[in-house]
């Protein structure tokens, strides 16, 4: 059975770098800090998504009778975070299409066809952010530019902010946050099967961002 789904980019993830992934990057030199869900204690500067922790999982009707889900791994992303500022933050995603995965063979062929993210010609999606709008303490609309199969698009997704401080595993800094979106493939060129297949793709974003030196 066909199916397609459609993934974004988080930015804080804030969202769209290159499709190789990501080097987690060495601790910052700095003291360790407790985690905190204090969004004015994060500390201002670049970061870099962690490979192993960002992704995003997408869902989509199938002929009306259940909801598909599935998951995009291949996630790249660098941020500038300012918690005094959070207008002047900035952030930019990069996706590789070949790791989009609906837990089924033969639904990942067909994803990865002509007829849906045709990921030979279009092997990567990105995001760049172009405003990032906060909606309340913890939580902000990030606003952007959405380049899928070749078209670009103006896309937003809202954002959450979990916590930051020291991680107890890798000793790095990290800022956490998790997003909510949804795309409609058709604006992508991405129109087979409809309406048997949703147009409207919902997109569940996390993110976990280590800070650079």
């Amino acid at each position: 059975m066909r199916q397609t789904a459609l993934f974004l980019a988080f930015g804080f993830l804030l969202t769209a770098g290159a499709v190789a992934a990501v080097e987690t990057p060495a601790t910052a030199t700095v003291p360790s800090a407790a985690p905190s869900s204090d969004p004015t204690q994060v500390r201002r500067g670049s970061y870099v998504l962690d490979p192993a922790h960002g992704k995003i999982t997408w869902s989509v009707s199938h002929l009306g009778f259940s909801t598909y889900y599935g998951s995009i791994t291949d996630v790249s992303a660098r941020a500038v975070l300012d918690p005094k500022e959070p207008g002047k933050s900035s952030l930019t995603v990069t996706i590789g299409t070949d790791s989009i995965n609906g837990l089924n063979d033969h639904l990942n062929q067909n994803l990865k066809s002509p007829d849906f993210f045709d990921t030979a010609k279009f092997p990567r999606a990105t995001f760049t952010a172009t405003s990032i709008e906060p909606t309340s303490p913890t939580t902000a609309r990030i606003n952007g530019d959405l380049t899928l199969k070749g078209v670009t698009k103006p896309f937003g997704f809202d954002a959450t902010f979990n916590q930051a401080g020291t991680n107890p595993v890798s000793k790095a800094y990290t800022v956490g946050f998790d997003g909510r979106a949804v795309i409609k493939r058709s604006d992508f060129g991405i129109s087979a099967y409809l309406p048997m297949i949703g147009d409207e793709v919902s997109l569940r974003l996390e993110g976990e961002f280590k800070a650079l030196e």
